[in-house]
């Protein structure tokens, strides 16, 4: 068990506590191609009645995503990713007591969504996509996370995977701390994500869970993604089948701990309140070890 480090996450119209307790960010996608949950929340009124729901679930972050970034996926236009996020942005502004976050690659998104109200960047690509988006982020003052990626959605999971997993991480992600560095984004702004799930095989995404510690050791704060994901269907698994996304709650439940217990600050999921109770007792046991 891991001790977790504290921070102070200063966002634009509010500051953070990292560390004390495991946040909850609760996933909103906006998209009809999602591995879990696509197509539910189209409409901006849907979607806005889901932000509530999550936050009055106890989210202590909102992510709102409208391009998919499951294995596979196709990448789609400016345009529509835009059509689909800022309707939901701009009606939860001033509404929506807890900050919102935006799963985006693109810069033009990112600067669409921070000029109504939204406080962080979720980058799965670590900038390497748009690395332009650093600059949008510096002059918005807004919080950045980074993603490790090997590869783009389209094609992760063809290519072949690391030979050491969690080098693999830490170099990419160390590159991308770089660009963000250089863009002038202060350090306390940025946040590390490992990617489970993003061109890695299963086995190597409990290989991360347990070495989580060595990501955390960076001296950033660290968010983990397990809610649903498919190496947790694979271990599932029954005559070679993976267990469906909706049959997944307990194996989150099993890696959400994990992640806590070694390290992760805030843990990215699309079941809130479950969370909640893991993320309590989960901090509690850290608490009681000194870990936190």
């Amino acid at each position: 068990m891991f001790t977790r480090q504290r921070y102070q996450l200063r966002l634009p119209a509010r500051t953070l506590r990292l560390g004390e307790r495991t946040l909850i960010m609760g996933i909103l996608n906006v998209t009809p191609d999602s591995f879990f949950g696509g197509g539910r929340y189209l409409d901006a009124q849907s979607a806005v009645g889901q932000a509530f729901e999550l936050e009055k679930a106890g989210a202590d972050i909102l992510d709102i995503g409208g391009e998919s970034t499951r294995p596979g996926a196709d990448p789609i236009s400016l345009e529509e990713e835009i059509d689909r996020v800022l309707p939901v942005v701009e009606s939860l502004r001033g509404k929506l007591r807890i900050p919102i976050s935006l799963d985006t690659q693109k810069a033009k998104v990112a600067e669409a969504g921070l000029k109504e109200g939204a406080e962080i960047i979720n980058d799965v690509s670590g900038l390497r996509t748009e690395p332009e988006l650093a600059e949008v982020i510096r002059r918005h003052r807004a919080s950045l996370i980074l993603t490790h990626m090997r590869g783009f959605p389209k094609s992760m999971h063809k290519g072949p995977f690391a030979r050491d997993v969690m080098r693999d991480i830490l170099q990419g992600l160390r590159a991308s701390i770089l660009i963000a560095r250089r863009a002038g984004i202060p350090r306390a702004k940025l946040l590390l994500d490992p990617g489970i799930g993003f061109g890695k095989n299963y086995k190597q995404n409990f290989e991360i869970l347990a070495r989580l510690p060595e990501l955390a050791r960076l001296g950033y704060p660290v968010v983990a993604g397990v809610s649903r994901k498919g190496f947790i269907g694979w271990a599932l698994a029954e005559k070679r089948q993976p267990w469906p996304p909706e049959k997944r709650q307990w194996g989150t439940a099993a890696a959400v701990t994990a992640a806590i217990l070694n390290g992760a600050h805030i843990v990215r999921v699309h079941d809130v309140s479950e969370a909640l109770q893991i993320s309590r007792i989960a901090d509690g046991i850290a608490s009681a070890a000194g870990r936190t």
